[in-house]
């Protein structure tokens, strides 16, 4: 069984890559978490959408990029 991990991935990212993480973890498309934080942006009384994109951005870890595995 394999482990999910909410990581921002190297691909898929328009800016941090913050909304792709939260999809692929999720499992939902990254068009829908894109427009919950524009929806939390525009319905709260302050930034509440741009604070959280910030703070995930800070604390989830950056996907590793894949080794090759060389036996030469």
């Amino acid at each position: 069984m394999v482990e999910k991990q909410l990581v921002r991935p190297q691909e898929g990212r328009v800016i941090a890559g913050v909304a792709a993480g939260l999809a692929h973890y999720f499992n939902v498309d990254v068009t829908l978490v894109r427009l919950a934080f524009v929806l939390a942006e525009l319905l709260s009384a302050g930034m509440l959408g741009l604070i959280v994109y910030v703070v995930l951005w800070a604390i989830m870890p950056e996907e590793q990029p894949q080794r090759a595995d060389r036996t030469n």
